[in-house]
């Protein structure tokens, strides 16, 4: 029996809880990843959040700036129920600009959980709750509306949806081609990877935006908006896998002579089983850090081509077709709010990069605890 002066042994830890204690070292890194959860919930569950239908026009209210919500009315009474007041248009004598001068005399109260448009969640769920809205004849345009009077908080909300949506999938996909072409490249070597590797550095040869470009000006005209959209994703997919399957490539070449990979070979392992079951696992982590570093790289991409009018074509809508509409001066110093979908891609960029970051410290066992 051990002495009660002998100390216990300390319990083990797993690579797993090493791996959350450094990552919780990061501030940015929890920041960025309690902000990327959010914008995949907002967007995910889009029409429940938005409060109007992104491509429902009112032409009569182009153009309204961001809506003052209040909590105090013209009397300076206190209302623990926030409100907004009816909007009257005018025109400046000036600049003959349309102007929205708020009527006190009608108030319209912001509700939470409210019934409105109808919209099918999943293509299979049919609902009308919204989060919030007011009621019949209110207005609630906190981020002000566009050329079309379409509300811009709706459209930035399913903005996002899209321009994630790609880039997320277009990483997935380039993730799984990366990291399969990598570890086969890795773990075979010879002929194969010297072809491999020439034909990595041919893709990694050319700008990436102009490529992109190019391949998507190849993208048939007649196609409907979603064909666009697969073909977005495709296209990045196909162009964006060489940098994973050089990291890879190289974790594999290191992992090959271990015991591990030479025990299965004695007991007779096929090599597709080796490289499915004992290599890639142990470089899952890796990819995972690539494919958080990789979405952000999209979203900008998704962005610049949209925005250029190569990209996602309306009626769908993302982030860049929303800051196309801002190609003149004189339409954006008129109406500086039309930029907020730019504020929403930087938010996300660096949301991801911060998570990125934690993510890729998190998993270098070299750093220290």
């Amino acid at each position: 029996m051990p002495d009660a002066t002998t100390p216990s042994r300390p319990k083990g830890t797993t690579t797993f809880q090493l791996t959350v204690r450094r990552f919780n070292r990061s501030p940015l890194a929890k920041i960025g990843g309690v902000i990327v959860l959010f914008l995949f919930v907002v967007t995910v569950f889009a029409p429940f959040f938005a409060p109007y239908d992104y491509n429902r026009t009112r032409l009569g209210m182009v153009y309204i700036p961001p809506q003052r919500v209040h909590f105090f009315d013209e009397a300076g009474q206190f209302h623990l129920r926030p409100f907004t007041y009816a909007l009257t248009p005018d025109m400046d004598p000036d600049t003959w600009r349309r102007i929205y001068t708020e009527d006190t005399s009608r108030r319209y109260p912001i509700y939470l959980f409210v019934r409105s448009w109808e919209y099918r969640l999943f293509g299979v769920f049919t609902s009308d709750l919204h989060l919030f809205g007011t009621e019949e004849g209110g207005t609630v345009h906190l981020l002000g509306t566009d050329k079309l009077g379409r509300d811009l908080l709706s459209r930035i909300i399913f903005g996002g949806r899209v321009s994630m949506y790609v880039a997320f999938f277009g990483a997935l996909v380039s993730a799984f081609l990366g990291a399969v072409i990598g570890a086969m490249s890795g773990y075979y070597g010879g002929a194969f990877d010297a072809v491999t590797q020439r034909i990595i550095e041919l893709l990694l040869s050319f700008p990436t935006l102009p490529l992109f470009m190019a391949l998507s000006v190849a993208i048939p005209v007649e196609w409907p908006p979603f064909g666009v959209f697969l073909g977005i994703i495709g296209i990045f997919s196909l162009l964006s896998w060489p940098v994973l399957a050089r990291e890879v490539r190289g974790k594999v070449l290191s992992y090959r002579e271990e015991e591990f990979v030479t025990a299965a070979h004695a007991i007779g392992a096929p090599n597709p089983y080796i490289i499915f079951k004992h290599v890639l696992p142990n470089v899952i982590s890796h990819v995972i850090v690539i494919l958080t570093i990789t979405i952000p790289e999209l979203i900008l991409a998704e962005g610049a081509l949209s925005f250029l009018g190569l990209g996602i074509q309306p009626p769908m809508v993302s982030w860049g077709v929303l800051l196309s509409d801002a190609t003149t001066l004189e339409t954006l110093g008129r109406n500086p709010w039309i930029m907020l979908p730019g504020i929403a891609i930087l938010v996300t960029v660096l949301a991801f990069n911060f998570l990125g970051d934690g993510l890729r410290d998190a998993v270098d066992t070299t750093s220290h605890l």
